[in-house]
């Protein structure tokens, strides 16, 4: 909708203006680059501690009981966030299947396909969402700029509603931008894809889809005094095909379990998160950002520098709408106790397309000392990942091909923050976006499928090694585990459903009680363990795993104890 300022019109490398000569070029460029950037890491990755196996496995459970109303996590009612990611994620383990995935429903990596294309989805509408501001190639460095930040890197790559989340509110908001700039505009199609999306959103994650369109919608109201692109989103008929997609299994799951459902996702689930932090994630105001500038990496430093441009123009009516979405959703979410990195990826879009219109308009420059020393953030966080990911794969034991691969890799992505520091230098922003992406891309192959994947993290995968472990000891049965102490979900979804936990007597008489059985004993508790055995001979000691749980970092040493004999 905005034109180039013409200063700034010859600054783009001439490949970039014919990868973005059409929609359909974009759209290539922009999913290709995504996938480099999310692909890394993404099967190797071993289940992440709490959330996603909890996902994973409520999905699993829906297959083996047939039942896709009600939500379950072992015998717990896990009725905290509505059942969309769980369809998505079942449609993905049986599209998986019938294409011929072997134990589909035992890969991690399945049950985050949705969360991958909901990345892809969320790149490719940011780039659509900007066209209401900005030209068809700043759309495009925008999207790649968003792509490019760690946190929807994170999201792509965990089994969980995040990035489907930030896919539905970047849908809502691009809809809504084009209604509100472009008062001309009849908006059916606007209207369809609005209330869509907020229906989605609802289905995955109830109130964060709406939350933000409303705030921004009651900051447009505040300052126009009205809000006359309102009529036009067609509201009646936008409700109404909102209750007719999440109001089924709405309808269905309060009559299953008697209401119960609404009592715990909102009066536990949501109303709990703002009255406190629940589930040890409290934190003061101020924290999203301060985290901002290492989650938004490479993002952050362009946004620092776009900033006065946003606060000088905020009566423009491009960056007051995304002022709008920005603004009154951050200061809510720093406002509520309970934080998460993850709660502001919605909001990373605006921002993003906030950079490619101040570039547009000429408002970025590194005159100031600030604005270099906030910029310098790109070289410098490009080397704090290079160094952490060898440090990690260096005390791993790491051989040395690996260790000179990761040297070589991470002296490449410091090297293209340093190359996008210098274009930036010299007013050359598209060359200097084009290199931050770079330096993301190379330094996401470091950290996931070197270090998160690779050797360096082997510590802290204790349940694929306990499930590795439970297996091997029992060898060609299929083995009925109890544990102690380590109570991880990732351990379910690797191992089985029915899986006990318990105490040191309890998983005694567990173990004895029937062949084919595996006890997992933490050290503290095998004095205790050993004692109710009494010497039974029928159960022993096949191998120790130790390790560090990754929730809290406490280091355990996991006898893995055998009854062996065909199962019953």
């Amino acid at each position: 909708m905005a034109s180039a300022n013409p200063s700034s019109a010859d600054m783009a490398p001439g490949w970039l203006d014919r990868a973005t000569a059409s929609h359909a070029r974009a759209a290539l460029l922009l999913v290709v680059a995504a996938l480099v950037m999310f692909l890394p890491g993404f099967i190797g990755l071993a289940p992440m501690d709490r959330d996603e196996p909890r996902f994973a496995q409520a999905s699993k459970q829906m297959m083996e009981t047939g039942d896709y109303v009600d939500i379950r996590f072992q015998a717990e009612a896990r009725h905290k966030k509505p059942v969309g990611i769980y369809w998505l994620q079942v449609g993905a383990v049986k599209a998986a299947e019938a294409v011929g995935v072997s134990e589909a429903r035992a890969k991690i990596w399945v049950y985050r396909l949705p969360s991958l294309f909901g990345a892809l989805a969320a790149v490719l509408l940011t780039y659509w969402a900007a066209l209401a501001f900005v030209s068809r190639r700043n759309a495009a460095l925008a999207a790649l700029l968003f792509a490019a930040t760690i946190l929807i890197g994170v999201e792509a790559r965990l089994a969980k509603t995040d990035a489907v989340i930030a896919a539905t509110v970047i849908a809502c908001m691009g809809a809504m931008a084009r209604l509100v700039l472009d008062p001309a505009r009849d908006g059916k199609r606007e209207a369809a894809i609005f209330w869509t999306a907020m229906a989605l959103g609802i289905l995955v994650k109830g109130p964060i889809t709406p939350m933000i369109p409303v705030f921004a919608g009651l900051a447009l109201a505040a300052r126009d005094r009205g809000a006359p692109w309102l009529k036009r989103l067609r509201p009646a008929l936008g409700l109404l095909w909102c209750a007719l997609i999440a109001a089924p299994w709405l309808v269905a799951i309060l009559l299953k379990t008697k209401g119960q459902f609404l009592q715990d996702s909102v009066g536990q689930d949501m109303l709990g998160k703002v009255a406190s932090g629940k589930e040890a994630h409290g934190a003061w105001p101020g924290t999203y950002f301060a985290v901002f500038w290492a989650t938004a990496w490479p993002l952050a430093p362009f946004a620092a520098l776009a900033a006065p441009f946003m606060a000088r123009l905020r009566r423009d009516p491009a960056v007051f709408f995304l002022l709008a979405w920005i603004v009154p959703a951050w200061l809510v979410f720093e406002a509520v106790p309970t934080k998460l990195p993850h709660y502001v990826l919605p909001v990373y879009p605006a921002i993003a397309i906030g950079v490619a219109l101040a570039f547009e308009r000429g408002g970025l420059t590194l005159g100031a000392l600030w604005r270099k020393a906030a910029f310098a953030l790109l070289p410098a966080m490009a080397l704090a990942i290079a160094a952490v990911a060898f440090v990690l794969c260096l005390r791993a034991g790491a051989g040395a091909g690996v260790l000179a691969a990761a040297a070589l890799i991470g002296a490449a992505v410091v090297a293209c923050a340093v190359v996008g520091w210098r274009q930036a230098a010299a007013g050359r922003w598209p060359q200097a976006m084009l290199g931050a992406a770079a330096a993301a891309a190379l330094a996401y192959v470091l950290a996931y499928p070197f270090v998160m994947a690779g050797p360096g993290f082997a510590p802290y995968r204790l349940s694929p090694r306990l499930a590795e472990a439970a297996q091997a000891a029992a060898g060609t049965c299929r083995p009925e585990i109890v544990t102690i102490s380590y109570r991880e979900p990732s351990l379910v979804f690797l191992t089985r459903t029915d899986l006990a936990m318990t105490d040191a007597e309890g998983a005694a008489r567990y173990v004895r009680a029937a062949a084919c059985r595996v006890a997992l004993v933490e050290k503290a508790s095998e004095p205790r363990f050993l004692k109710e055995l009494a010497g039974d001979p029928s159960v022993r000691l096949a191998s120790r795993v130790g390790g560090v749980n990754l929730n809290g970092g406490k280091a355990l040493d996991i006898g893995v104890y055998v009854r062996q004999g065909e199962s019953r």
